[in-house]
């Protein structure tokens, strides 16, 4: 028996769970742009908290994730701080994104929708095909970009923008 698109909305998606983002991604491109303005020097968790208006507990969260990707490195005690691992034009934002990486961009609902539906039994699997090439376009071009380069693009579109 086929049932109507009607009949489908008696079965919802959670979409509250299902497009949750965060911009764990966008923070840690920030921090990284202003550790490469400081070219080399240690900058504390509360200078970048400020320049991000976070609390100085995230960003030293994101820092962890940060060293552990080896993108950048942590000194502790006196001169304390973080600085990139390596010349800004070496991190490309593929790995900046695999480092802080927690959801998936393209996720599907965690409840199934309801298989009885003309769309809801076959939608899953179409946009499982069509997120999994959408993932590895994105995953290519952020592998195209360094942070050199948006560092050079923000200078182009705000001139005075990004200096230390």
């Amino acid at each position: 028996m086929t049932r109507s698109l009607a009949d489908c909305n008696r079965v919802c998606y959670n979409y509250p769970e299902a497009m949750r983002s965060d911009g764990r991604f966008a923070l840690a491109v920030h921090v990284l742009a202003v550790l490469a303005h400081k070219e080399g020097s240690c900058v504390s968790s509360n200078v970048l908290s400020s320049s991000a208006n976070m609390n100085p507990v995230i960003i030293r969260r994101l820092l962890l994730e940060l060293q552990t990707a080896r993108l950048i490195e942590t000194k502790r005690g006196a001169r304390s701080g973080s600085k990139l691992s390596r010349a800004p034009s070496e991190i490309t934002l593929a790995e900046v994104y695999s480092a802080v990486r927690c959801y998936e961009p393209f996720g599907l609902p965690k409840r199934r929708p309801n298989r009885r539906c003309p769309v809801g039994s076959c939608i899953r699997e179409t946009l499982i095909e069509v997120f999994s090439t959408a993932r590895e376009a994105l995953e290519r071009e952020l592998g195209r970009k360094t942070l050199a380069g948006l560092i050079q693009q923000m200078q182009m579109e705000r001139p005075g923008a990004g200096r230390p």
